[in-house]
């Protein structure tokens, strides 16, 4: 099986941004435009066969939102997933989807403290 070309990735990521879930837009609103820490997101990004909910390229960081569909057995597919992104250097933190709702702040200063971290950590190599 051949790998998607970068039109069809480049479609995907487009239709994943539109059918962005309540707590991925939400989590959006405040990563965009460098307002954590003055670091870059971008949605959906794609790092190898797979695309982040978020990455900042600069500090090695990708952010995913776990909602209902995170449940069951997908746990395996997402371990392998992150197994990937962290072999291509990339730091993976998961936020519960329900976090955003109820502790966004809580949320949104984690992610600061981290990517300031791995910016700095980056920086020194």
């Amino acid at each position: 099986m051949s790998s998607p070309d970068r039109s069809e990735r480049t479609q995907r990521a487009r239709q994943l941004r539109r059918e962005a879930l309540p707590p991925e837009r939400a989590l959006w609103k405040h990563l965009r435009k460098r307002q954590v820490a003055d670091l870059r997101f971008r949605r959906q990004h794609p790092i190898g066969p797979y695309f982040a909910d978020f990455c900042c390229i600069e500090a090695r960081l990708v952010i995913e939102v776990d909602g209902k569909a995170h449940r069951g057995g997908r746990w395996e597919r997402d371990r392998a997933r992150d197994a990937f992104m962290e072999r291509e250097g990339f730091r993976v933190v998961r936020v519960p989807a329900p976090d955003i709702a109820l502790r966004l702040d809580g949320v949104l200063a984690m992610i600061e403290r981290i990517g300031a971290e791995r910016r700095r950590a980056l920086e020194e190599q």
